[in-house]
Order: structure tokens, then C-alpha cells, then sequence
């Protein structure tokens, strides 16, 4: 099978781990007809290579597709995915960039989860794996975003 991403190893040099994003991971257990393959694929070779992270904000996301916390906690096994607990300074960066959204134009009252998510991954220095590139790479432009192709998209 052809690789996902080209240089992977190298793109997670300097990365702890890889944070996945909720999208990737309901595509898989949703067996979703576009996206299901290429998720599951990067999601086994970002699996080869490093630790595997979902936090609070990410296990929530994915809840609304279970009706127990048991079935839940069966799709996302504790010794495949590393639960990380969301950092102080994650909420603090989180707040400035809804700030520099809001400043942009943005119409939302109160920071987005992706915010969160993208504020987990700059400060603990994950890679983020997800299909929604672009807000991450406007309010995080260090961050290492595994994505599929803008031809994919």
C-alpha cells in the first residue's frame, strides 16, 4: 500500500506524539465512504511511528456517535490512544487565538474546540493529524498538521 504522507518520520522529529483529531477518528468508526480509507491510513502509519493522543475536548467530540461510555471507551482503547489532559497554558493560547479570530471578523461568542485542540498540540508539541487543515494552519502556523492533499479536499 502506497504511504499516506511523504517524510512522515522526519515531519515527527521534533513531535511528541500525534494528536487525532475527532474528524479522523469518526470516519473510521463511521466507515464514512469518502474519508474512511485515508483516515484510517494515516491513522495506522502515524500509529507506526509515534504515541497516539486524544484529550478531553477530542473524547467528547467522538461521544456524540456512542449511546454508553462503555462503547466509547471500547472505540478508543486506553493502550492505543495516550489521554492527555488539556494544559494550562493550552487555554491560554486557545483564548489569544480566538482573540486574533474574533479581531478577523470571526461571529462566535466563545473559543471553538478547535482552538483547544490546536492550542494542545502547539503547546505539547504534537503533530495534529485532521481533515480541517486550514483553520489550524491560520491560527497555528508552527504546527506540524497532517492532512490528506488540498487535491484530496
Amino acid at each position: 500500500m502506497k504511504p499516506v504522507f511523504t517524510g512522515l518520520v522526519a515531519r515527527l522529529r521534533n513531535c511528541q506524539g500525534v494528536l487525532v483529531d475527532s474528524n479522523i477518528i469518526l470516519d473510521i468508526a463511521t466507515n464514512d465512504p469518502k474519508w474512511g480509507e485515508w483516515s484510517g491510513s494515516a491513522l495506522s502509519e502515524c500509529a507506526e511511528q509515534t504515541a497516539l493522543v486524544i484529550n478531553p475536548i477530542i473524547y467528547a467530540e467522538v461521544s456524540i456517535g456512542y449511546t454508553t461510555i462503555e462503547a466509547l471507551n471500547s472505540a478508543l482503547p486506553s493502550n492505543v490512544y495516550q489521554r492527555e489532559s488539556l494544559p494550562w497554558e493550552a487555554g491560554f493560547l486557545a483564548g489569544k487565538c480566538f482573540l486574533a479570530y474574533r479581531r478577523r471578523g470571526g461571529s462566535r461568542n466563545t473559543p471553538m474546540p478547535d482552538f483547544y485542540i490546536g492550542a494542545h498540540a502547539a503547546i505539547e508539541h504534537l503533530a495534529l493529524l485532521t481533515r480541517d487543515a486550514a483553520r489550524f494552519q491560520t491560527y497555528f502556523p508552527k504546527l506540524e498538521i497532517l492532512s490528506p492533499p488540498k487535491d484530496l479536499l
